[in-house]
């Protein structure tokens, strides 16, 4: 009985010396991907995404116009838009203003909230616009100054600077103040001067003086404009004082005041701080607190390096990939290139027979040897190719890579 032969065994294909497909190398390629963009950029977009949803919010949330106290256009307990409309239904014309500098063929009666916020220039302006009545709300010592020299602060003189606001009888003659009785007077009292009279007399000092300026004009100092609030006016006699005070004359102008501007103390110069709004001061300092902790986060240690074991073979290619990526994305040419100079330089020298100085050819003797087996290719050139300056963007280095092959091909040819 015979055994049949053992079959031969069928031999392996040799490997191909072809190159690979162009499609395995455009995953080496240094062109921008959507996917690499996305990710590179994704958190930007994303925080510039927050950023616009807060500002949407924000202004969601801020439609509900707010005014400061005792303003005209006010319809809160602390604005100042029902004696506003007294005035107007007893037939005054009463306007709303950002410049007080109003022209005197227009002069009638000017209301300053807060005359402090003016500057000076603008003070001359009010104080030579000839206004029949002039009406200042709490100002302080730059705008007395300017506008009614003869009354000063209180504490000026070691009195009480500052009194509560209350019911409190009048206690003079301006008819004004007789025909209103009690009102709710106080903040920031006054002396009334040589020629003044002052009103609801508190302590050392008026919340109310009045001191005429010529014939027929004068100027009514204010220590506050609490009685002239919507939630004060129905209260004693505040309407009466404040129609009084404010409807002697058919034109009424209401300056709106900026109160974004600080006030120097003292009436000094403004310093750059001051001009810097409270907002953006917090604002400021959230800033930092939000760089400290993204500086600890990104600061954090993790413990030293531990070698440990692959449990794979990682393939040359991959790796080769990676600390390309790894140059890319640190922007490293000049180390890429010269990796690649190298590399070719130590293959080159033992096909031409060049021995290592130092372990590593001897430049000259390698861009000598090269030319020797290329004549047609010059030394100089040659030496610039394996020796020369790194490459300035990604596209030469990719010409330098091409060029380094081709060499290595020509120099190997048969």
């Amino acid at each position: 009985m015979t055994s049949a032969a053992p079959a031969a065994p069928t031999p392996e294909p040799a490997p191909s010396s072809e190159p690979e497909p162009a499609t395995a190398l455009a995953a080496t390629s240094l062109a921008p991907t959507g996917h690499g963009l996305w990710r590179r950029g994704r958190w930007y977009l994303l925080t510039a995404a927050l950023l616009l949803l807060s500002a949407v919010v924000l202004a969601a949330l801020n439609q509900d116009r707010s005014y400061p106290p005792l303003d005209p256009r006010s319809y809160e307990p602390a604005g100042g838009h029902a004696v506003v409309a007294l005035l107007q239904r007893e037939g005054l014309k009463v306007d709303l203003t950002a410049d007080p500098t109003v022209p005197a063929a227009d002069a009638g009666t000017l209301v300053l909230p807060e005359p402090d916020l003016l500057g000076p220039e603008q003070l001359r302006a009010v104080a030579t616009a000839g206004h029949a009545r002039l009406i200042l709300i709490s100002p302080g010592p730059a705008a007395l100054s300017a506008l009614v020299p003869g009354v000063r602060t209180s504490d000026e003189n070691g009195g009480v600077p500052y009194a509560s606001v209350r019911s409190t009888a009048a206690q003079c003659s301006l008819p004004e103040a007789v025909r209103a009785g009690t009102a709710h007077l106080g903040g920031l009292l006054y002396t009334a001067g040589s020629r003044g009279e002052g009103c609801y007399e508190r302590g050392h000092g008026y919340p109310l003086v009045a001191v005429p300026t010529g014939r027929n004009s004068d100027v009514v100092v204010l220590g506050s404009g609490d009685f002239l609030t919507n939630e004060l006016l129905t209260k004693d006699g505040n309407a009466a004082l404040g129609v009084g005070l404010l409807g002697t004359e058919p034109h009424l102008t209401w300056h709106l005041p900026d109160y974004t501007a600080p006030v120097a103390e003292g009436g000094g110069l403004k310093t750059f701080d001051d001009y810097i709004p409270e907002g953006w001061r917090w604002a400021g300092y959230q800033l930092a607190v939000a760089v400290l902790l993204a500086a600890l986060w990104r600061a954090r240690r993790l413990g030293p390096v531990v070698s440990e074991n692959l449990p794979v073979v990682v393939r040359a290619a991959e790796t080769t990939e990676g600390r390309a990526r790894l140059y890319r994305r640190a922007k490293a040419r000049g180390r890429a290139a010269d990796a690649l100079r190298r590399a070719a330089a130590h293959r080159l020298a033992p096909a031409l027979g060049v021995p290592p100085v130092a372990g590593a050819p001897d430049p000259t003797a390698l861009s000598a040897a090269v030319a020797d087996r290329l004549p047609e290719r010059p030394a100089g050139d040659v030496r610039a190719l394996l020796y020369g300056p790194p490459p300035t963007d990604d596209a030469a280095l990719l010409r330098l890579a091409d060029d380094l092959d081709a060499l290595e091909r020509q120099v190997r040819k048969p």
